[in-house]
């Protein structure tokens, strides 16, 4: 099931709700689903999105989540509702985490993300050679 980009953000918003105000503390840029999918470059196309980010830059504090990629998931996997409201809830909470870490001046979560990108490209490159 692929929602609309309306009914994402519906479900987005009522989500975004549920947060402690705190965890909008000098968040000014707020959250936004924006329509493009991404894909990291460096793996083959359709194979690994980026659902989110954490932005701190000359903008200020915000966090872009990208209707496309998750519509682009949802289509190839077969997404249920609650599969949108899963995948919704966890990229919102991995973000703000990012958020409430910047802000206390620590990057455990940035190391983590390092360290799973670092083995799903061992991984890619692995299969990939393989199958070369």
């Amino acid at each position: 099931m692929v929602l609309s980009i309306d009914e994402a953000g519906d479900i987005l918003d009522g989500m975004a709700e549920t947060f402690p105000p705190v965890f909008y503390r000098d968040l000014n840029g707020g959250i936004s689903l924006l329509p493009e999918a991404v894909e990291d470059p460096e793996f083959p196309p359709g194979e690994i999105y980026i659902m989110g980010e954490y932005c701190d830059d000359q903008m200020g504090r915000y966090i872009n989540l990208y209707y496309g990629s998750f519509a682009a998931l949802a289509e190839k996997e077969e997404w249920t509702r609650e599969d949108w409201d899963n995948e919704l809830y966890t990229t919102l909470a991995h973000e703000f985490t990012h958020h409430i870490e910047g802000l206390a001046l620590e990057a455990g979560l940035d190391r983590k993300d390092e360290e799973e990108l670092a083995a799903f490209r061992a991984y890619y490159r692995e299969r990939f050679q393989e199958e070369s």
